[in-house]
């Protein structure tokens, strides 16, 4: 503990116990007079006061700044019991231990120290009084800092409950925060290059395997006919080929995403799906690139799990938002039963929490599902 902090926090304490009797005496009174109408205006002036002498005294003395939240009166009210007893407690034991030390020390320079027998079980110890009250002094002493640190820990507890966590409190989660959606979206990334891999492996690669046989039996063909019959499947083969890249790419990114917007991209994933899928555009204009993207990728990845898994006949998306947040929900008549630790939809959660997002699988068995990510309009910094 550095030495400002020796001095600041017991002051802090004991600072505490004289406001606690400031904040006893206001809700005595506030009580009876918070029933007379007029007299609200001036208890809830009171009460922003005595709340904001509390920020003042939890920040300059126990180092805890608190967020802009009201604690109202039962703040005030676990306060003042814990100012009040607890203060009490420790400047007592303050006293009580500086004279226990003041008068050990007067004894052994200029008094006249008497002998004094201490039996313990087994042990019998002749002192002096002096040095009998140094060390009841230093033993109380060190009773008291360990109060005063509780005391101070308590205070910080009770703050972070009724006005908010501190600014270091708010830093460590964020640290952990990001600690955590940066790992997220590592195993997010891997995640999805083993996708790719896997749709260019079992349908790229197949094709392309099937187009090079095809046009190698051709070119070693003699009968004319049958070459030109096999120069026709791969010409069909190629044409799939060029379908199943044109697909593979939409799957990765959708170009109209970037050229027309949201509503064009998810207007194309309705189409291309075999279930009905109903889209409620509610945005007044284009968010953010990557709030929209992935808006995008949760309202894809819902409705390909609702068609392939859920046994969906009907799919419904709706985007809207507020001031500060945008959302999309997505909504099928499927079985239900999605698990939110699916690879699939574990790494859309990841994805949303990366941009300070919110993200809800309600899916009970038997359903219905409903699939909700709600991100900020402005997505954080670095």
């Amino acid at each position: 503990m550095s030495g400002s902090r020796i001095v600041r926090v017991p002051a802090g304490v004991l600072l505490g116990m004289a406001l606690g009797l400031a904040e006893l005496a206001f809700l005595c009174v506030a009580g009876p007079a918070s029933l007379v109408p007029a007299l609200r205006p001036v208890v809830a002036r009171g009460l922003a006061g005595l709340t904001a002498l509390e920020r003042a005294r939890l920040s300059t003395w126990l180092g805890h700044d608190t967020t802009r939240r009201d604690g109202g009166y039962a703040f005030l009210a676990a306060r003042a019991v814990l100012g009040l007893v607890g203060g009490y407690a420790c400047a007592a034991a303050l006293f009580l231990t500086g004279l226990l030390l003041f008068g050990g020390t007067w004894d052994l320079l200029w008094g006249e120290p008497e002998p004094v027998p201490v039996e313990l079980p087994g042990v019998k110890i002749v002192t002096d009084s002096g040095v009998l009250g140094l060390t009841g002094g230093i033993g109380l002493l060190a009773v008291t800092v360990f109060m005063i640190l509780a005391l101070a820990a308590l205070e910080h507890r009770l703050a972070e409950h009724f006005l908010g966590p501190g600014s270091q409190e708010l830093m460590r989660r964020r640290i952990a925060e990001l600690t955590a959606t940066r790992s997220g979206i590592v195993r997010a990334v891997d995640d999805e290059r083993r996708r790719i891999e896997r749709d260019l492996h079992d349908g790229v690669q197949q094709r392309g395997v099937a187009l090079a046989m095809l046009l190698g039996r051709a070119r070693h063909s003699r009968d004319h006919d049958r070459t030109a019959e096999l120069v026709a499947q791969a010409y069909t083969e190629s044409r799939q080929l060029l379908d199943e890249l044109r697909s593979v790419a939409w799957r990765i990114y959708p170009t109209a995403l970037d050229e027309l917007g949201l509503r064009a991209a998810l207007a194309g994933v309705a189409e291309r799906s075999s279930v009905p899928v109903t889209v409620h555009h509610g945005l007044a204009g284009r968010p953010a690139s990557e709030v929209e993207t992935a808006l995008y990728f949760v309202a894809r990845e819902a409705i390909t799990n609702a068609v392939k898994h859920a046994g969906a006949h009907d799919i419904l998306v709706v985007l809207s938002e507020d001031e500060r947040t945008v959302s999309v929900a997505i909504s099928d008549d499927g079985v239900g039963g999605a698990d939110p630790s699916g690879g699939g939809l574990s790494g859309l959660a990841r994805r949303v929490q990366a941009l300070d997002g919110t993200f809800t699988v309600d899916s009970a068995p038997g359903g219905p599902t409903r699939i909700t990510a709600t991100l900020p309009k402005a997505p954080p910094c670095g």
